[in-house]
């Protein structure tokens, strides 16, 4: 069921933000920007409320995974007692908790200089100099969906994605940047490339990056 074929009759709005049943077992609460999710999700998690077996942010909503039917009216309850803004999401920027190596030979990184405005060098600075946050997982596993970035950046995803993009390319695509994790077709804008694995079962947590880490680029 999507959130379209639900009806309104069973939204409810929490200071701004609107939460949907979403099936019988879950809520679906709807957010202004990624800034919102972080702070939500992070809300959610301390909270721990009961019945919550899983919340799963996304590029504007959160997904409150429930234990089972009967629970969407006492957890929408308790989100309506909670009071969170895209402020509660933590500092605008604090020292990286990854530093990824890039060699900025991308084959859209002339495109994405000329839509942009900027020189390659500008490119590479801006891609650089500012901290990226992981807002969001999705697409393939190890797949981080990275916000905060320098805004100069935002170029639209290519018109005919590629069949296959290399593990390991670096992108751009609207707002987001994202290392990709393994070989995939694809339609970001590629920057660069990198040696960094973002996804290995052998390590404690396979991801390499995690919603809410900062994470820094450099040039190689």
């Amino acid at each position: 069921m999507s959130v379209s074929d639900v009806s309104v009759d069973l939204s409810a709005h929490l200071a701004g933000n609107t939460v949907w049943d979403y099936g019988d077992q879950a809520l679906m609460v709807q957010c202004g920007s990624t800034a919102e999710v972080l702070a939500w999700a992070a809300a959610l998690r301390e909270a721990a409320l009961p019945a919550v077996v899983d919340v799963v942010p996304a590029a504007r909503t959160v997904l409150v995974k429930l234990d089972g039917p009967g629970h969407q009216g006492v957890i929408r309850h308790r989100l309506r007692r909670m009071r969170v803004t895209a402020e509660d999401a933590g500092p605008q920027h604090r020292g990286a908790d990854v530093v990824i190596d890039v060699v900025y030979d991308g084959p859209d990184l002339a495109e994405v200089a000329d839509r942009t405005g900027l020189t390659v060098a500008q490119v590479i600075e801006a891609h650089t100099a500012t901290p990226w946050r992981v807002g969001f997982s999705g697409f393939a596993p190890g797949f981080a969906y990275l916000v905060d970035g320098d805004p100069r950046l935002r170029v639209p995803r290519r018109a005919e994605p590629r069949t296959a993009v290399p593990a390991g390319s670096v992108g751009l695509a609207g707002e987001f940047s994202a290392v990709y994790p393994r070989q995939s077709p694809g339609g970001w804008q590629l920057i660069g490339r990198t040696d960094a694995v973002m996804w290995d079962l052998q390590r404690p947590d396979p991801a390499l990056l995690t919603q809410g880490m900062w994470v820094r680029f450099r040039a190689a």
